[in-house]
C-alpha cells in the first residue's frame, strides 16, 4: 500500500475514524452528578434526569426571584453585551416558563445570585479550559451560582455562524448551563437539554426543554402555575443534531477513502 505523507494509508484512515467518533465539546459539570432520586432517595425507574448531591436548590420565599449579572471584566470582543443580554434573557425564560422562578438581570455584581463570564485556560478553579473544542463551559449550582464560558471558543451568536472553524451555539450552551445553576446535573436522555455533549461539526441549535428536563426541574421547584404541557412537550432538535453528526462522520470517511484508495 502506498504511503500517505509517510504513513500507511490504512493507519491514517483508522486514526481519523477514531477522531471523528470523539465528543468534541462538552460541559465539565460531571463531578456534580448523582442519581435522580425521589422523596425516598430511590432511583427513578422511568426518568433519567439527575441532581447534584443532596439536591441543592435556591431556597427562597415564594415568589422566587433570582438576579443574574454579566461580569464586566470577563466579556470577550466577539460576543457583545447586547447579544449576551438577549441570549440569556431567552435562555432563562425557557426555564422560568416551567417553574415558579423569575430571573432578573442586574448590573450590581454584589447583589446578584448568578454571575456569568468568559474565562481562559487555568482560571482559578478545578476546571481548566482547554482552548477551542473540548470543555466549553462549566457551572456551579445553588447557592454558588457561577457560570464560566470558555473565551477561546468560536461562539455562534443569534444563529449567526462564524465563517470558519468549529462553532458552538451560545444559546444552546446557556440553556444547558442554567439547568446546572438551578440544581440539575446531567441526564442520560440524549434528547434532553441536560444531556452533556454537543456537536461542533455544524451549526445546530438545541434550546427547547424536553419532558425529562421539565420533570427534573419541577421536582426541585414545582410547576409554574401558568405552565401547560403542549402536544410537543418532550421534543427537541437532538435527533437532527445526531443525524447531522452521523452524516458528517460518514461523509468525511467516504471522502477520505476516495482520496486514499482511488
Amino acid at each position: 500500500m502506498l504511503p500517505f505523507f509517510g504513513y500507511d494509508k490504512m493507519y491514517v484512515f483508522f486514526f481519523i475514524f477514531f477522531l471523528a467518533l470523539l465528543p468534541a465539546t462538552r460541559c465539565n459539570s460531571d463531578h456534580f452528578i448523582s442519581n435522580a432520586t425521589n422523596d425516598n432517595d430511590k432511583i427513578h425507574a422511568t426518568t433519567h434526569y439527575s441532581f447534584f448531591p443532596n439536591k441543592p436548590k435556591w431556597n427562597r420565599p415564594s415568589p422566587i426571584i433570582l438576579k443574574y449579572t454579566f461580569l464586566p471584566d470577563h466579556m470577550i470582543p466577539s460576543v457583545s453585551l447586547a447579544d449576551m443580554r438577549l441570549i440569556f434573557q431567552r435562555s432563562f425564560g425557557r426555564w422560568a416558563a416551567v417553574i415558579p422562578v423569575t430571573f432578573v438581570e442586574t448590573s450590581n455584581v454584589n447583589h446578584s445570585d448568578i454571575k456569568i463570564g468568559f474565562y481562559f485556560g487555568n482560571h482559578g478553579d478545578e476546571t481548566v479550559f482547554d482552548g477551542l473544542g473540548g470543555i466549553v463551559a462549566h457551572s456551579y449550582g445553588p447557592p454558588i451560582g457561577l457560570l464560566h464560558l470558555d473565551g477561546d471558543e468560536l461562539w455562534v451568536v443569534n444563529q449567526k455562524q462564524p465563517k470558519f472553524g468549529l462553532a458552538t451555539d451560545l444559546e444552546s450552551v446557556a440553556v444547558h448551563e442554567i439547568g446546572h445553576l438551578l440544581g440539575l446535573a446531567h441526564s442520560t436522555v440524549e434528547s434532553a437539554i441536560m444531556y452533556p455533549n454537543e456537536s461542533p461539526y455544524t451549526f445546530t441549535r438545541k434550546v427547547d426543554l424536553t419532558k425529562d428536563d421539565i420533570d427534573g426541574i419541577q421536582q426541585l421547584y414545582g410547576a409554574n402555575p401558568n405552565f401547560k404541557p403542549g402536544p410537543n412537550s418532550g421534543s427537541s432538535s437532538w435527533s437532527t443534531l445526531m443525524e447531522t453528526r452521523k452524516s458528517f462522520g460518514w461523509s468525511m470517511l467516504l471522502g477520505l477513502a476516495t482520496v486514499l484508495f482511488f
